[in-house]
């Protein structure tokens, strides 16, 4: 498998990391959309949330750490989004699980 997210993970390929643990790996997105913008990512591959099944109990422990990194980063008392594309119709370039946080700012929907 030639995934770009799980050789992040691995560490082939560089990343400003953020968190790891034993199944979650967590990293700035390369174009941020805001003042914080971080990736969070199972470290077993999950092609999305449509995939995932309950054995994948690493999902719980993401939405864990994106409690620790927004208190960390500073933004778990101003307020931040969580969000998982899944399938290219929503905007999912990485066929890899992955939850976006961003927040250091006020934020809107445009659609």
């Amino acid at each position: 498998m030639n995934c770009l997210f799980c050789a992040i993970a691995a560490g082939e390929i560089p990343s400003a990391k953020v968190y790891e643990d034993e199944q979650v790996y967590a990293f700035k997105d390369i174009a941020p959309q805001g003042p914080v913008h971080v990736l969070i990512i199972p470290k077993k591959h999950i092609d999305s949330m449509q995939a995932a099944g309950p054995e994948d109990d690493g999902l719980c422990q993401m939405l864990a750490a994106a409690r620790q990194i927004a208190r960390e980063l500073g933004v778990d008392k101003t307020g931040y989004r969580l969000i998982t594309n899944v399938g290219p119709d929503a905007g999912q370039s990485v066929p890899h699980l992955h939850l976006h946080l961003i927040g250091g700012k006020p934020l809107k929907w445009d659609n």
